[in-house]
């Protein structure tokens, strides 16, 4: 008996898989076409509306605008907060050395010297307060508190050194000063007078602390301002009919 050979049915398996190519291809086409419509869509309706491409560029503006002004306004914040500040004579009696130092500072700052800063610490070299001020003089301040005030020691003579070797040839000041809570001993007063050097008592401190002139204007001479305005020509021009030297009160 012959047997007869065994037919092996075709696999349909290749057939599917080309079903499957093709629905993928017609997919991607159909995904294509949508996104070259899109597209061209798009770049139609920017071509109608150029105007779009600023929008970026007017948000950015808008947005520095924002900032600038915001920093403007705590600007005018921090001036009307500086212009209020006032210190007492006994206030400043009764605070500890370096707060004084610190009070002197925001003094300055109150008056528009808006770099000043605090230094005085170990090895200071005599200043413990530098600032600038709007005319572009540069201060150097040492500060002598005394816890009784001008019923304490006088700072005499030998507290002025220092200060005067150091001002100007370290710190590089145009206006030295040498201020306290107290009073200042009678060779103190011609040291300073000698020396160019400007003296600020406890009469003169609460004059400024507890007002609102600067204290270029309670002192009886300064340099001339390093910026020439028309402010600073009614300064100079003013100083010129004050009396040179040292000007202080109530020195004993």
């Amino acid at each position: 008996m012959i047997r007869r050979p065994v037919r092996r049915r075709r696999s349909s398996r290749p057939r599917k898989q080309k079903g499957s190519d093709l629905h993928f291809l017609l997919m991607i086409g159909l995904v294509g076409a949508v996104t070259s419509s899109l597209i061209a869509s798009v770049a139609s309706w920017v071509a109608e509306h150029p105007w779009v491409f600023a929008l970026p560029v007017i948000a950015a503006a808008g947005m520095g605008a924002v900032g600038v002004y915001l920093q403007r306004k705590e600007a005018r914040r921090d001036a009307i907060r500086a212009q209020e500040l006032r210190y007492s004579a006994e206030h400043l009696d009764g605070l500890h050395y370096t707060q004084f130092e610190y009070a002197v500072r925001d003094l300055m700052y109150r008056d528009g010297c808006r770099d000043a800063q605090q230094v005085g610490r170990g090895g200071d070299q005599g200043a413990d307060v530098k600032a600038t001020d709007p005319h572009g003089r540069r201060w150097v301040i040492q500060c002598k508190h005394r816890k009784d005030g001008v019923r304490g020691s006088a700072v005499g003579s030998p507290d002025l050194f220092a200060l005067n070797g150091t001002g100007r040839q370290v710190h590089g000041g145009d206006v030295v000063v040498m201020l306290t809570n107290g009073r200042f001993s009678k060779p103190a007063l011609e040291f300073a007078d000698s020396q160019g050097l400007h003296l600020v008592d406890c009469h003169l401190l609460a004059q400024w602390a507890s007002g609102s002139r600067p204290l270029w204007e309670l002192l009886g001479s300064v340099p001339p301002p390093r910026k020439s305005t028309l402010l600073s020509w009614r300064l100079r021009t003013r100083n010129t009919r004050s009396v040179g030297g040292a000007r202080v009160t109530g020195a004993q």
